[in-house]
């Protein structure tokens, strides 16, 4: 499967924003985003100043969204099909997906420090979900959902590390640190998403 390779810190710089792509490390003084304090695009003419069309803000908030959850345009296309044909705000829906997708569930409990991290062990199949091996990344969770580390997968270290980072577990999700189980309790909302996205840009976009 695609996917990108390149430096994280390179898209941070070319949105303008810190996307938390490199974990705990985004939250540390070695940021490099951070750290340019006069940050701006990555390239050759990076630095010069020009001019954003409409179609080009509109644009960048798709990246930015696009980025941020670490999937691809085919995939986002999918995604926001999907949440054409729902009932409710488009935005919003959009958002909601790709909350729910595994990956993004993994991080939000805490057993990996990143979207990436948490990605490299649902492909390595460490996880279940309501006691069946899942592996695939893009999995949507629905509420009532229970995911399980499994058996010989609780030594890991970086599963071990969960204690650090259980403060941050969004309230439609429940862990249990002990037990190393998670629970969808319910759909998340807007407001649980903890980042500042006009999704509103994204829609607009896709209708032209």
């Amino acid at each position: 499967m695609a996917r990108y390779t390149g430096p994280s810190c390179r898209l941070c710089r070319r949105e303008g924003d810190k996307l938390f792509l490199k974990g705990d490390r985004c939250y540390s003084g070695k940021c490099a985003f951070t750290k340019r304090k006069n940050s701006f695009a990555p390239g050759q003419h990076g630095a010069a100043r020009k001019k954003i069309s409409e179609y080009g803000i509109q644009l960048r908030e798709k990246q930015k969204v696009k980025r941020f959850y670490g999937v691809l345009e085919s995939q986002f296309r999918k995604y926001f099909a999907m949440a054409r044909k729902k009932r409710g705000v488009t935005g919003e829906t959009l958002l909601q997906l790709l909350e729910r997708r595994l990956d993004n569930v993994v991080y939000r409990l805490g057993y990996a420090p990143s979207r990436s991290a948490a990605r490299q062990l649902l492909k390595h199949g460490h996880f279940t979900v309501n006691g069946k091996k899942v592996d695939i990344p893009s999995y949507l969770i629905k509420v009532g959902d229970c995911l399980d580390v499994r058996e010989k997968s609780r030594s890991i270290q970086m599963i071990k590390d969960i204690e650090e980072r259980t403060a941050v577990v969004p309230k439609w999700l429940e862990v249990n640190i002990e037990a190393l189980t998670g629970k969808v309790v319910a759909l998340p909302s807007r407001e649980d998403i903890g980042a500042e996205f006009k999704d509103h840009l994204i829609v607009e976009l896709y209708s032209k």
